[in-house]
């Protein structure tokens, strides 16, 4: 067989798999984005950070953070920025609600496609919400200056008409739809190519030492850079072809989860959160160090148990 039948059928096999993925994500993101749109006409995110508005003067943010931070959690990264544009944090502030926005965005989303690929939901969200915590805590800490924001601006009443609100929803559905199908078939094509060539091995052996400073498998490579440079969403699409195939054991899935769960999408995402005023390297750099922390507390927890059960 040539190079080019190898790589034909590389395709061809890999696209009824894919099929039924981009399928089940695209159901998943139509429901939590319809959801999150009737969320938005109702006024419920705001009165909802209103209740929880005090609490976040312990991570040095003024109680309209809250509802950038919901907004975040419960839709995507986008709908925190919109929030954070329209209160006026100065750098510092800015840099610790996207810093905990980036670690716990599209949580119904993503909790689902972390589930799919055998991950516990409750701790994802545990891992995720907690880290978000523990990290604005942290800068709030040791960032110098304190967070000042202008009067806010982001619990103002949904105004649109429902009729209107309805077709921009579809509108953007169907351009987030065209994005995601377009994106996981290139991304699972790419993977099982590579891997039909050897070059997957190739890439694992060449980041063997960064993964071995971050506590992953080095099979878990091409995954991890998928996740770092795409996003969770449509990296989980080459994550269930690869665990379908058998090539990642559930311990390195586990593993890689944990690791991504925190920081993943650093091109996009963090470009944004830049963009309007976060400082990137800090908001990387934390998020880096506290996926390290939870991979290896998560090995820690492999041996501890292996132990315990050898002793039983």
């Amino acid at each position: 067989m040539n190079t080019w039948q190898r790589a034909v059928e590389s395709v061809r096999d890999v696209l009824p798999g894919t099929i039924r993925i981009c399928i089940w994500m695209i159901k998943i993101t139509v429901g939590v984005s319809f959801a999150m749109m009737l969320l938005k006409f109702f006024n419920i995110l705001p009165w909802i950070s209103d209740f929880i508005g005090p609490v976040f003067q312990y991570f040095g943010l003024p109680g309209s953070a809250a509802l950038a931070y919901l907004s975040g959690y419960f839709v995507n990264a986008y709908s925190a920025v919109a929030v954070i544009t329209s209160i006026g944090l100065d750098w510092r502030a800015t840099t610790i609600i996207a810093t905990m926005v980036l670690c716990s965005h599209s949580m119904v989303l993503e909790t689902a496609v972390l589930k799919k690929t055998g991950a516990s939901a409750v701790r994802m969200v545990v891992v995720r919400t907690l880290s978000a915590l523990i990290l604005g805590l942290v800068l709030n800490l040791v960032l110098p200056g304190s967070g000042e924001a202008l009067p806010d601006a982001a619990a103002q009443k949904w105004e649109i008409p429902f009729g209107q609100t309805l077709i921009d929803w579809l509108i953007s559905t169907i351009k987030l739809v065209a994005l995601m199908t377009t994106v996981i078939f290139s991304l699972n094509i790419l993977q099982r190519i590579l891997s039909e060539f050897g070059i997957m091995d190739l890439i694992a052996r060449l980041f063997k030492p960064l993964m071995l400073v971050l506590g992953l498998p080095g099979n878990t490579a091409f995954l991890w850079l998928v996740a770092n440079f795409v996003g969770l969403g449509y990296g989980a699409a080459v994550m269930l072809d690869e665990i379908g195939r058998g090539t990642l054991s559930e311990r390195d899935v586990k593993l890689l989860d944990t690791h991504i769960c925190v920081n993943h999408s650093n091109v996009e995402d963090l470009t944004i959160m830049t963009a309007i005023g976060g400082v990137w390297w800090i908001m990387l750099t934390i998020r880096v160090a506290a996926a390290i922390v939870l991979v290896w507390g998560m090995r820690l927890e492999f041996r501890l148990r292996k132990a315990f059960q050898d002793r039983c």
